[in-house]
Parts: structure tokens; sequence; C-alpha cells
């Protein structure tokens, strides 16, 4: 038997994390391209990516019928490294919880918008209680995500056509003061950018899917947005809706 099929099972085990995470790019990647809803199947996606994360570790165990007892030290070390590149799956999985969450708070409408209350870039802190009798539009965004950049300076031009029929637009985002300040020198709005540094709940923070919007009446309740993927012009509307709406 030659040297490298002697260590086949530690030279596997060693990439297996690699091997790993370009299963799961690829099934992700594949499936996504042929969606048709990708909203719907978003949980199918994960899941299935996910699962083929142990594929190394499938085919390590498979290998491991065939390896002579005992087991050498070199082939218990390929199976340690499998089981813990199987670790890895743990990270979708999260992703996957806080996206569900995400998707839970984004469909709910007609109740109390959780109020928050934190610095925005410029130290000068933000309240949500303070924004009664107006509508609301909440940009959740980072400056790492293309579509979010490309979209402000559409929600700049909307809260500039609309502030003074009561509109205020929050952009609020996971980076600090910093980071945004430094962006925000690139391409400057008017509204305020939020941190997330103060009083905010959960219901802001469990975000993975970038940009994402929420949508508050004057009387402080939720309603649905448009999602972030959507022509911006469904946003345009809505906050057009609910400006225009007198039973509020």
């Amino acid at each position: 038997m030659s040297r490298l099929s002697r260590h086949r099972i530690l030279l596997l085990g060693i990439l297996s994390p690699l091997l790993a995470l370009i299963c799961h790019a690829l099934v992700y990647t594949s499936l996504t391209l042929l969606s048709r809803n990708h909203e719907k199947d978003w949980i199918f996606r994960l899941s299935a990516s996910t699962i083929v994360m142990a594929v190394p570790l499938i085919v390590i165990l498979v290998l491991l019928r065939k390896e002579p007892r005992p087991l050498s030290t070199s082939t218990k070390a390929g199976v340690a490294f499998a089981v813990l590149s199987a670790g890895l799956a743990w990270h979708p999985i999260s992703d996957g919880i806080i996206r569900y969450k995400q998707t839970r708070n984004l469909s709910m409408h007609d109740v109390p918008a959780p109020l928050f209350d934190t610095p925005d870039i410029a130290g000068q802190a933000q309240r949500l209680a303070d924004q009664k009798g107006k509508v609301v539009l909440i940009s959740l965004w980072a400056t790492w995500c293309p579509p979010c950049r490309t979209e402000m300076p559409k929600l700049e031009h909307l809260y500039l056509e609309h502030k003074q029929q009561g509109l205020v637009i929050f952009g609020l985002s996971a980076e600090d003061a910093d980071t945004q300040q430094k962006f925000a020198r690139q391409v400057p709005v008017s509204y305020p950018l939020l941190t997330i540094a103060g009083n905010v709940p959960d219901f802001y923070r469990d975000v993975v899917r970038l940009p994402s919007f929420i949508l508050i009446d004057r009387a402080g309740r939720l309603q649905v947005a448009p999602a972030g993927d959507q022509p911006f012009e469904k946003v345009q509307a809505a906050v057009a809706a609910l400006l225009a709406r007198t039973d509020q």
C-alpha cells in the first residue's frame, strides 16, 4: 500500500472543512439560480446546502470500514478533523434560525412597533417614541451590502420628497459609528443613520438578509413593507399609501 493510501483518511480529514464549505456553496448557489421564488424556498435551499456539508464525513466513515484494525494514529486524527468540520454546519443553521425570526418579524402588521432608543452616528439620541404621528421607514443595511449602497440615494430622494408630509427614515446598521461615517462621506444622506449601541430590541437585531425594510404607520403600528429585493417603486408606493391614509 502506498504512503498516500495509508494516510488518505488523514488527508481527507484535513481537507474536510474546506470541502464542506465548497459543498455548501455549490449546492446553495445552484439551488438559488434554479429558484423561482427566493422568499418561499429559502428554507429548502439552506437545509439542502447544510446537509451536504456532511459529505466529507460520510465519505471518511465509508472508507473507515476498510481500514485495518486497530486504527492508526493518522486515521484517528483524520476522523477527528472530519467530525470537527461537521460543526461548521452550525453557522448556516444559526443563520437560518435568525432568518426565520426576521421573516416572522417582517410579516407582522397592525401591532405596536417595538420601541428603540439609540444614538445615531453623530451621537444624537434617536427615539422611535418621538415619531408618533409620523410614518417611519427603517432601512436595515450595512456598508458591505451592494444593494444597500445602491438604494441609499433613492431613500434620500424619497425622504426629501415626503418629509414635509410626515415621513421619517432611519438607516439602522449593526456596524459602528466610525464605519458608517466613512461610508456616509462617500454617499451622504440627510436622514439619520443609527447604531445599535443603545436600547434596540432583538426585533431589529435579528437580521441576516439585507437590505430589508420595516414600515411603521402614524399610530406606531407595524405594517408590511416590500422585501429588499423587490423594485424600489414598491417601497415608494407603500410609503405613499401610508402617508395618504386618514384612519391613523
